[in-house]
């Protein structure tokens, strides 16, 4: 019975930590910004986006278009804010969002990114390296907690990849493999989201920074 009991008891303080852990906001993997820096960076986004757009010139070779984190991450936050906006009915104050590459075809359509992530309320990304880093807070059973995805950009017949390689729910690690599955499968799902441009033929990160290859 003594065994049993400190069994039990350690079970239940595991469980109350893993508890802790799940709802412990994570440290950011960005640094905050100041409001006039950051809509400075999602335009510098959406301008570099719109040169994707441009005809390019006879005899012209391939091309790259990068952008940083701030960038990326500035834009995330005007596409959140607007959607938020929009399923609340009130009026939105910033400027036109970005949707998934796959929505560029002219230099007056701005780049979107999916829609369909739920009830996000933050967002931020961060590259380092070959490596990009989103953490977002959503709700889970009725808590908001923080989700913190890393892994390696790509692409594959034309559609963005994303090939994890690190999961945390909080300020808890959780097993790449128990949940890639899943990931794959909500990929694949919503496929349709991440068709690349017609003039896009890669997308990666490289040296820190996000890199679309036109054609």
């Amino acid at each position: 019975m003594k065994l049993q009991r400190i069994i039990s008891f350690a079970t239940l303080a595991i469980s109350i930590l893993t508890l802790v852990l799940v709802l412990k906001r994570p440290a950011p993997i960005a640094p905050a910004v100041a409001p006039a820096l950051a809509a400075a960076n999602a335009q510098s986004f959406q301008e570099k986006v719109n040169q994707l757009a441009q005809p390019k010139a006879p005899g012209e070779g391939e091309s790259e278009v990068r952008m940083s984190s701030a960038e990326v991450s500035a834009a995330l936050a005007q596409a959140t804010a607007l959607m938020t906006s929009e399923g609340s009915g009130k009026p939105s104050a910033t400027v036109p969002a970005t949707s998934t590459p796959a929505a560029t075809s002219s230099p007056n359509v701005p780049m979107e990114f999916p829609g369909s992530v739920p009830d996000v309320k933050d967002y931020q990304v961060a590259m380092d390296g070959d490596i990009v880093r989103g953490q977002f807070l959503t709700q889970i059973a009725g808590k908001d907690v923080y989700l913190t995805l890393a892994g390696h950009l790509g692409s594959r017949d034309g559609y963005a990849t994303f090939d994890a390689t690190e999961v945390k729910v909080g300020d808890l690690s959780v097993p790449v493999s128990l949940v890639n599955g899943v990931l794959q499968k909500k990929l694949a799902e919503q496929r349709d989201q991440l068709k690349l441009p017609d003039n896009v033929k890669d997308i990666k990160v490289e040296n820190g920074e996000l890199v679309l290859v036109e054609k």
